[in-house]
């Protein structure tokens, strides 16, 4: 028996859950984010575990890492000088991508700047066609020129990306040879290797992101993997994936493209896993930390997947946890623009020097000081006792911005709440019509530093059911790394009609992925258990251009029974469009298949239900909702399951703070979630 350790960075604080193999308990710790020296807030989180609870580095028996190094990467820009290597007459296909500007809504929006310049990208001679077959050879002497070019130009890495390759990788794997035996110094990223996936930009970037970040990561991870050893930390560090699964330290050197939203995923496990165990069927989890609010969708316990996820400025075609960023964080700072509009964000305060209330330094308003202004954060100490509030820091800095606009500081505080609640509500109603659900219907699952602080705010905009936070909701992302199982996605593509005679190819084809796919359980990742395997397939009718992808029964692939497959994606199209037509001719894209391996949870108690109000343990004067309030400070530690109470009111704990509004009632369940709901719902 020993202690399972689970680390997510964010930007402002690096979260800790372990987990007691032995009692089945969890204990939790919160360091701030060092993004000046990645990797040493995890060292910290350590030394400050042995003093805090007496454990060693050599206890800990499994440890899994999320990291936001790879999208800070693409976001600051600061990755590889890449060329490109493109089919002769494709050279634009990263200038041209879909031909989107970023606002549909501003005509003067413009795209941003490829990450592989126009002038980095080179034509390489040779064609192969749709169906994968050789329309002309591979032009050597155009590799050569190539790979000259780009050692010329100081590039630090090449991507290969050629037409048809998701079909055939033969061209891209003699260009990658050739290419390494000219410049064995630099190197060679094949966009056959990364994610074979059809459609030439989607491939291209995805590609192109992967070999960005790979640098930076592969050190990141390196310098990790040796710091922990040094420690005392004998298990291999596990990552969390951008698919919400895991995957060894070892293999995200290589695969780091697969590890770019680790982070974001690891809090949607988490959630998903409470709602499973709380008996939520449908709810939003609302994850805000210091300088973004992402929120997803979670039905039946399960998160949502997709593809097409952005990263900074950028999508990308891997396999992904579906999360979409709605807003500012608790760090994003308030200001006023030249026309004296008060706007909040995207710029965050960050970790260092921070909220001003945080006395780190910080002298711009943030969320987090609009809060403090008001009284409702600062009713006793936070993140571990590592922060303490200067209210009066917060009363003086938004005070500034309320100077200029000549309002008073409550109102201009509660102006900058209101403002970041109402983006994220014009970007949760563009979430709802993309999953075509009915919030009414919907928990909102707070987590994360300042999720529960700004939930209720959203809840109500958006008349939600209730608003769920768990007992350790700023440490959830952490605890999502550990109960991720170990997982990987693999593809193949046919892009064939869905005819009869195309059973066999499906099931050899689904045979050939199961190889690759236990292999990579077995011996790449170590697992000795029992493994679990998803069958899909990416299909469409005859003449549309994107397509769905379909669960698919693993009895009628090897049955080689097509006409079941056909009524698969029927009634996927059916689910998802309300429409279907069951005589129209189905193509098949992809073929899709997901195995994983399952690790240990924790199993959450469920304790008796107590009959009684609960009890504050003092009454502090705040303003909220225009008015000055006597509201109650419960102590969370304090609050029982079947206790009860009414809003407004604050709820303090080690990792946030819990702000219940008026007109709110809450009961704590019988897994200590606190369940907050409208007293009164239209």
């Amino acid at each position: 028996m020993g202690y399972r350790v689970g680390v997510d960075i964010g930007g402002s604080f690096t979260d800790f859950a372990v987990f007691d193999e032995g009692t089945q308990s969890l204990k939790t710790l919160k360091t701030f984010s060092r993004p000046d020296q990645p990797g040493a807030e995890v060292m910290e989180g350590l030394r400050l575990i042995g003093e805090r609870y007496g454990i060693t580095p050599a206890e800990v028996s499994y440890f899994t890492h999320g990291t936001t190094v790879g999208i800070n990467t693409v976001i600051q820009r600061e990755g590889l000088k890449l060329a490109l290597f493109t089919t002769e007459g494709f050279r634009d296909v990263l200038e041209v991508a879909r031909l989107k500007i970023p606002d549909m809504y501003n005509l003067l929006s413009r795209r941003p700047d490829p990450l592989i310049p126009r002038d980095l990208v080179f034509g390489i001679g040779g064609r192969l066609l749709a169906d994968g077959t050789e329309d002309c050879p591979l032009d050597e002497a155009s590799v050569i020129r190539a790979v000259e070019a780009a050692k010329a130009a100081g590039c630090e890495g090449i991507v290969v990306s050629l037409l048809h390759a998701y079909r055939n990788p033969a061209h891209e794997e003699a260009v990658k040879a050739i290419a390494e035996r000219l410049a064995p110094e630099i190197p060679v990223f094949a966009s056959s290797e990364t994610w074979p996936i059809i459609r030439e930009y989607e491939r291209t970037i995805t590609a192109t992101i992967g070999a960005y970040v790979q640098p930076r990561v592969s050190h990141y991870l390196g310098s990790l993997q040796s710091a922990l050893k040094e420690a005392g930390v004998t298990p291999e560090p596990r990552l969390t994936k951008s698919n919400g699964g895991v995957m060894t330290a070892e293999q995200g050197k290589s695969e780091c493209v697969q590890m770019i939203l680790s982070g974001t995923a690891s809090g949607v496990i988490g959630a998903a896993y409470v709602a499973e165990v709380s008996g939520i069927k449908n709810c939003m989890s609302l994850d805000i930390g210091g300088t973004s609010a992402d929120v997803a969708v979670i039905v039946d316990g399960q998160p949502q997947y997709g593809v097409g996820e952005l990263i900074g400025e950028f999508q990308i075609y891997i396999p992904s946890v579906s999360v979409s960023s709605i807003g500012e964080g608790g760090g994003s700072i308030a200001w006023v623009d030249a026309q004296g509009v008060l706007k909040v964000g995207p710029e965050s305060a960050g970790s260092r020097p921070g909220p001003a209330c945080y006395g780190r330094g910080g002298e711009r308003a943030t969320i987090t000081d609009a809060f403090a202004a008001l009284g409702l954060v600062g009713l006793s100490e936070i993140g571990y006792s590592a922060v303490t509030i200067d209210r009066e820091k917060a009363r003086s800095v938004v005070g500034e911005l309320a100077t200029k606009l000549g309002r008073t500081v409550e109102e201009t505080a509660e102006a900058i709440i209101r403002i970041a609640v109402s983006g994220m509500y014009t970007d949760v109603s563009a979430l709802v019509s993309r999953f075509g659900i009915d919030p009414r219907d919907f928990s909102c699952l707070a987590f994360g530093g300042a999720g529960p602080m700004m939930a209720c705010f959203l809840s109500r905009e958006l008349n939600m059911r209730e608003t769920v936070v768990p007992p350790t909701p700023g440490v959830l992302s952490a605890l999502g790394g550990l109960i991720a199982d170990i997982k990987n996605d693999f593809i193949k593509t046919l892009y064939s009609d869905l005819v009869p005679d195309m059973g066999a190819t499906i099931r050899s084809e689904f045979a050939r992925l199961e190889t690759k796919a236990k292999a990579w359980l077995h011996e790449d990742q170590s697992y000795s258990g029992e493994s679990h395997m998803i069958y899909s397939a990416e299909m469409r009718y005859r003449g549309q251009s994107f397509e769905l992808d379909t669960p698919l029964d693993p009895a009628a692939i090897v049955a080689d029974d097509t006409a079941a497959l056909a009524r698969a994606f029927h009634a996927e199209h059916e689910r998802v469009y309300g429409h279907s037509d069951p005589t129209a001719a189905v193509q098949i894209i992809s073929l899709r298949l997901v195995i994983s391996g399952r690790t240990a949870r924790p199993e959450f108690k469920r304790h008796a239900l107590v009959s009684e109000a609960a009890s504050p343990r003092r009454h502090a004067e705040v303003w909220l909702d225009g008015a000055l309030r006597s509201v109650a400070v419960f102590a969370r530690s304090d609050l029982k399951p079947g206790q009860s109470f009414a809003g407004p009111a604050v709820v303090t704990q080690d990792d946030c703070t819990t702000v219940v509004l008026p007109n709110m009632a809450v009961s704590v369940d019988e897994y200590a979630n606190l369940r907050i709901v409208p007293e009164i719902r239209p």
